[in-house]
């Protein structure tokens, strides 16, 4: 579902084994294939965040950095 200006939100459930699938839609928007690798990261207070391996790196950059400043 589209939320706002390239925003989006999916609602998924969570299988017994912990497992989730990525919906459709958001595996053809953002081009995602099995055998792909994805980056899991979490929060406590922000949530999860699952990011496609070609952002990983400028990802990765931006959060070192703030721990630099």
């Amino acid at each position: 579902m589209v939320v706002q200006n390239g925003k989006y939100a999916w609602m998924v459930k969570i299988g017994e084994k912990g497992q989730f699938v990525i919906p459709k839609e958001a595996r053809e928007l953002f081009d995602l294939q099995p055998g792909n690798e994805i980056l899991v990261l979490g929060d406590e207070q922000k949530g999860i965040a699952i990011l496609p391996k070609e952002l990983q790196q400028e990802y990765i950059k931006r959060i070192f950095s703030e721990f630099e400043e």
